[in-house]
């Protein structure tokens, strides 16, 4: 069914009121498999067609921002590793952002391009796992999961051996990052980057011209440009709906000003689209890889002036954000001049996101809802906190 426009949602809403007695309401989740984490939907039906939504979460909340009030600013830096546990390694290089704005702390030239490397590899297991996840969503095939698991598998080893953790990471430093790469490690990780475009060739292959895959995505859970701005949607899901907008670009940070690289862009901003996104995304990031591993710098990797441990950053605030994997992530942070933030809050890219599910599954089937869900990429590590 096609998508729902502004108007025809609202119809939906007063032929959903007029008879209300014949629709069904269904609670999808907590527990189901294709919430993506604890989650929950109750969708009311009208026979198949989806006429209302709500997002229920809130299942995972572990008090984050309040802990960070409690503790130094280095021992909240672990904590942040937990929000978006497929992406560890950006939640790390956010937070540093905003404690060295807060604090005015410099970075030295090796370490920003060694913080390119690790984001970079990030957002290419982020969209493996979404693009895998995706289609077995769908119910096509289990099987793109499985390769885009492998692929992943040999990341996870590379940064098991850089930080000493597969998943939660902890290697960011203010002013820098915790350690070297070890002898052949840079060798090692380029050797896997190079052989990316061959894995993305296949996989494109098999998958963007598979006819379910096309039937299921193309005209489902379309989401207009106005209303992705509106609602302040940003990554891969606003530049679907064709919105050019990547921080990386329009507030360059670290050293990517240094790097020749695209932004893709949709033009229907329908789940297929936003599959598109994620696998045009991992082609620039090979790209920003390949740059930056020839031409990562000698040097310290730490500012020697700061001293991490015993941080009391003068009063004042400072926001740090950056172009995570699913969008803007962003730290504020309020110091009153003591070794603990008066203040820490987050912006999640899940949270926000989630905001126009409702708008985007409207005119639906059940069914398409999951799909749609799965498009939009959360992680309720981060939704919840």
């Amino acid at each position: 069914m096609p998508a729902a426009t502004k108007d025809s949602a609202a119809t939906i809403r007063q032929v959903s009121d007029a008879f209300h007695g014949d629709l069904l309401e269904v609670s999808v989740g907590p527990h189901h498999p294709s919430t993506h984490g604890v989650f929950r939907m109750n969708v009311t039906l009208d026979g198949e067609v989806v006429v209302r939504l709500k997002p229920v979460f809130g299942y995972l909340h572990r008090n984050h921002e309040k802990l960070a009030e409690g503790n130094s600013y280095l021992a909240t830096m672990p904590y942040t590793d937990r929000l978006d546990y497929l992406a560890s390694l950006t939640n790390n290089w956010a937070y540093a952002v905003a404690v060295e704005r807060l604090a005015g702390i410099s970075v030295p030239e090796r370490a920003e391009y060694l913080r390119v490397i690790t984001g970079e590899t990030m957002r290419i297991v982020n969209h493996l796992c979404l693009v895998g996840f995706l289609l077995n969503d769908l119910g096509t095939s289990f099987t793109p999961l499985l390769y885009a698991l492998r692929e992943r598998e040999k990341i996870l080893d590379l940064l098991e051996a850089l930080t000493g953790s597969r998943m939660m990471c902890n290697y960011m430093r203010f002013g820098g990052v915790r350690a070297e790469p070890p002898p052949g490690w840079l060798a090692a990780l380029s050797k896997l980057v190079n052989g990316l475009p061959a894995f993305l060739d296949e996989m494109e292959t098999l998958l963007s011209g598979n006819e379910i895959l096309l039937a299921r995505t193309q005209g489902v859970g379309v989401l207009p440009p106005a209303l992705a701005v509106n609602a302040g949607i940003t990554g891969p899901v606003l530049r679907a709906s064709g919105v050019d907008y990547d921080i990386r670009k329009a507030a360059p940070y670290s050293v990517y000003q240094r790097f020749d690289f695209r932004v893709p862009l949709g033009k229907r901003g329908d789940t297929y689209d936003r599959y598109m996104m994620r696998v045009l995304e991992m082609r620039e990031s090979v790209k920003i890889l390949q740059a930056a591993l020839r031409d990562l710098p000698a040097g310290a990797i730490q500012d020697p002036k700061t001293k991490s441990a015993n941080l009391r950053p003068k009063p004042g605030e400072a926001y740090g954000r950056i172009e995570g994997p699913k969008g803007e992530l962003g730290f504020y942070l309020v110091s009153e001049g003591g070794p603990t933030p008066y203040r820490l809050r987050i912006r999640p890219p899940s949270l926000i996101n989630l905001t126009v599910l409702e708008d985007m599954c409207l005119g639906h089937t059940l069914a398409d809802t999951v799909v749609i869900l799965g498009g939009i990429d959360i992680v309720l590590g981060e939704v919840d906190r």
